[in-house]
């Protein structure tokens, strides 16, 4: 890591003319992901807790040239789907270094990981129900497992992320030393699991450090374990007046949280990694001058980024083609028929005109995960950065694509 990696990339330390010609040469909508910067996040973080095992939580970002990048700086990869699993393995992976944490998985992903476990004893599988451990044991697994504890403490920036306190969510704590015993007589019972929230930032870090107190309190009770996994939940600054996390400092609360523990530290960080490594570019094709306001439409919508509509969540935006422009109040939507489709309200933004070029930033995190085909629209292309320029490493869906799983049906 060098003096060039800042803890965050805001969206003016993007190259606006480089910017400029990804679009010109691979249309928009346009996600750019900037593969070296996911190198730097990653190597920052683990660089504050140079003891624990620290693995990518694939749900952040799946996309090969983000596993790819994350496996050649040495980090292994933690899975919550059978998806994330094969995709792993197909970036390189080794199957006995990933982790499975299982979330109400359907029969399928059982007995998949059941036969990957079978063929790569080093997988571990954790799981949150006791269902689910009786599931495994059917489908024949005996191998390595974890239980991931509900502490009753949710944190992160809102609630439906607040992961810890959902009764989704893992085994109520007081449950778990009973149930370690049980399950020592039927599994290799390797590790205990928590992921309490998502979006942690510093003001969250009392309540985050409180509920890793919580857990690790019942690793001890529980005794005799290879690991414990806090899970992932550090955030980044969305908005640009919030400052970023010092992961030392991060580190350091962690470790006195979790205090004296005969078992390593394992943490899933997966936002804090890929969130600012990549941004969408998207055109302005529409200004509307309103009483209310003044409306931006783009090509870019809720089926692009859906995270403004499903989390209430702040992203960044810069007009690229003219930052230096006066900046005023404007509402940035798309073009799909909702009310929920729009970037923000009342924004100042630097006055945009049609066809130029904005920027939203810190899309990297559950930006493309959750792309979506609403209202027949192809998801975007994305590319990545390279020396000699960028590389598609996603190529832009087509409305073929969109309709190519449909069977025919004749009236």
């Amino acid at each position: 890591m060098t003096a060039s990696s800042p803890p965050i990339r805001r969206l003016a330390d993007w190259d606006h003319r480089r910017l400029e010609r990804l679009a010109d040469e691979h249309g928009t909508p346009l996600y750019v992901l900037d593969p070296q910067r996911v190198r730097e996040n990653y190597q920052r973080f683990a660089s504050a807790f140079p003891d624990a095992h620290v693995m990518y939580a694939a749900k952040a970002h799946t996309g090969r040239a983000v596993l790819s990048t994350l496996l050649d700086a040495g980090a292994d990869i933690e899975c919550a789907a059978r998806g994330e699993l094969e995709r792993a393995i197909a970036a390189g992976a080794d199957p006995n270094t990933l982790q499975y944490t299982a979330v109400n998985p359907p029969q399928a992903d059982v007995e998949y990981a059941a036969e990957l476990g079978a063929e790569h004893p080093g997988l571990t599988i954790t799981a949150g129900a006791r269902d689910t451990f009786n599931r495994l044991e059917a489908a024949g697994y005996d191998g390595r497992v974890a239980i991931r504890i509900n502490p009753g403490i949710g944190t992160g920036h809102h609630e439906k992320v607040a992961t810890g306190k959902d009764a989704k969510f893992g085994i109520p704590k007081a449950e778990v030393p009973e149930l370690a015993a049980e399950l020592r007589e039927r599994f290799d019972l390797v590790g205990l699991h928590a992921h309490v929230g998502s979006g942690v930032l510093q003001d969250d870090l009392d309540d985050h450090c409180r509920a890793i107190e919580t857990v690790a309190d019942v690793a001890r009770a529980v005794g005799d374990l290879e690991f414990l996994d806090i899970g992932g939940g550090f955030g980044v600054p969305y908005r640009e007046e919030d400052d970023p996390l010092d992961v030392s400092v991060v580190g350091r609360r962690v470790r006195e949280a979790v205090g004296d523990l005969d078992a390593q530290l394992a943490l899933e960080p997966g936002r804090y990694v890929v969130a600012d490594a990549e941004l969408i570019l998207t055109r302005v094709n529409t200004i509307k001058e309103t009483d209310a306001a003044t409306v931006v439409g783009v090509d870019a919508s809720l089926a692009t980024l859906i995270r403004p509509a499903m989390f209430d969540s702040y992203h960044p935006i810069r007009n690229v083609s003219a930052p230096d422009r006066e900046p005023e109040p404007v509402s940035v939507g798309g073009p799909c028929c909702t009310s929920a489709d729009v970037f923000c309200t009342d924004r100042p933004i630097a006055r945009p005109r049609r066809e130029d070029l904005l920027a939203i930033g810190n899309a990297g995190a559950y930006g493309y995960e959750l792309a979506n085909q609403f209202h027949s629209q192809p998801r975007p292309a994305e590319v990545a950065l390279d020396d000699d320029g960028a590389r598609v490493v996603r190529e832009r869906e087509t409305l073929a694509d969109v309709t190519r799983v449909e069977t025919g049906f004749d009236s």
